[in-house]
């Protein structure tokens, strides 16, 4: 092995391990391994900055403001009062409701501000009902993952994907190309939560203490897993302004649709919309800054250096020539349900931005050595790449609700688990309905 071979590799199991030793936080991990490679001479500073500015950046940066704008304006405290009191009159059922709608916002909104916004909610609709919050908190959280999976835009993953497979020279996906299988995927999480998830949650007795207690820890949610930031950005509740709500929604939808016409790349729009929403006074440039998630996006420009690293340096060829090597001889279905699982162990343990990074040229190379399609395999590691239940720490969601319901580790190997399983077959047979190889 080369010199830049070995600092990259040690530059990784560095990564990886503090990622999973969990006690810094993970954007700063990501620069610190990318920062040694600088340093070291691994990448040159041109690559770093082609790094910090790829469309996936672009795209989710932008996404970030116009999602905030529409926070600040008060239109989704709006929304949710008004279904609060409809599940005042409907009881339980409006629950459910209340969670469904969030999993579908997540298909277009960040999903970390709507269940910080949806869990108090849940929680204290629950109770006025005389339910446990913790029947619901749990299942919010993961419809809010299922949603995400559902579009391109619906989670870092899927747009950092998107990325790395173009850098691998495969065309890019359109907003709603993986969506029949998100929607699967979606559907089929949704009926085991509502049908299934209730039995699996213990409820002790103590349950009210331990509440308050996860209440006064709330604001010390940082990074788990991978995932970083707070909810502080978002736990003020804001009153409607109508033309501000109007603006920014009407951007949004613009954004959305001239993405899906093909008029410009996602990246070129969202970031004409959020300039837009400055321009026209409904955001500030201050408060656009505010909402940037400076986190989410150092993290994920912090793993594609060292994804560059590794390509660079021949390490990811080297180690994908071995790993197909070991796979070319299986059936194409068999492949992918493989990957499909590796992809989802890995989240259990990683951030998404790191199994997207490490897995996607994978997963092309994978498909070139079999000679089928790679998009089938991509769209693998996408639903993989998000779907992370077992583990109170593999989505910042599940930590948020984990804080906020005192729930046990077990809870969610006893609900998520199954959970994995369960979607891991849906995306399967979704994949080979919507993406032959």
């Amino acid at each position: 092995m080369s010199l830049d071979q070995i600092i990259t590799l040690l530059v990784l199991a560095a990564v990886v391990a503090a990622l999973i030793w969990d006690k810094v936080r993970a954007d700063v991990v990501a620069l610190t391994g990318a920062a040694v490679l600088l340093v070291s001479g691994v990448v040159r500073p041109v690559e770093v900055q082609g790094a910090f500015a790829s469309p996936a950046i672009i795209a989710m940066a932008s996404l970030f403001v116009i999602a905030y704008a529409m926070e600040l304006s008060g239109l989704l405290d709006s929304a949710i009062e008004r279904v609060v009191a409809i599940c005042r009159r409907i009881g339980a059922t409006g629950v459910w409701i209340v969670i469904g709608l969030c999993g579908s916002a997540s298909a277009f909104l960040n999903n970390t501000p709507i269940v910080v916004l949806g869990a108090p909610v849940v929680r204290d609709v629950a109770k006025a009902l005389d339910l446990s919050p913790k029947r619901f908190l749990m299942p919010l959280s993961y419809a809010a993952v299922l949603g995400g999976c559902c579009t391109l835009i619906g989670t870092s993953t899927n747009l950092l994907v998107d990325d790395m497979a173009s850098i691998a020279g495969q065309p890019r996906f359109g907003i709603f190309e993986i969506t029949p299988v998100g929607l699967a995927v979606a559907v089929t999480g949704g009926i085991y939560l509502l049908l299934v998830s209730n039995r699996l949650i213990s409820i002790p007795p103590q349950e009210a203490a331990d509440e308050k207690r996860a209440l006064a820890a709330r604001d010390e949610i940082g990074l788990a897993g991978g995932s970083v930031g707070t909810a502080s950005a978002f736990e003020k509740r804001r009153t409607l302004r109508p033309a501000a709500a109007l603006a920014s929604s009407l951007v949004f939808l613009g954004v959305i649709a001239l993405a899906t016409l093909n008029v410009a790349p996602i990246a070129a729009c969202a970031f004409a919309g959020a300039v837009l929403l400055i321009l026209l006074r409904v955001i500030t440039a201050d408060e656009a800054y505010h909402g940037l998630r400076p986190d989410v996006l150092m993290l994920i420009a912090g793993m594609v250096v060292i994804g560059i690293a590794l390509d660079e340096t021949g390490l990811a060829s080297s180690a994908t020539s071995r790993l197909v090597g070991s796979l070319d001889s299986l059936d194409p279905l068999l492949a992918l349900i493989v990957l499909y699982g590796a992809t989802l162990f890995l989240t259990e343990l990683l951030s998404n931005a790191t199994v997207a990074v490490l897995v996607t040229p994978v997963a092309v190379a994978l498909a070139e050595a079999l000679a089928v399609s790679p998009r089938p395999f991509l769209v693998a590691v996408m639903i993989a790449g998000s779907a992370a239940f077992a583990t109170p720490f593999g989505y910042q969601t599940n930590v948020l609700v984990y804080q906020m319901g005192s729930y046990s580790y077990l809870d969610f190997v006893k609900v998520g688990l199954p959970l994995n399983l369960i979607t891991w077959a849906a995306a399967i047979v979704a994949i080979r309905l919507y993406f032959p190889f």
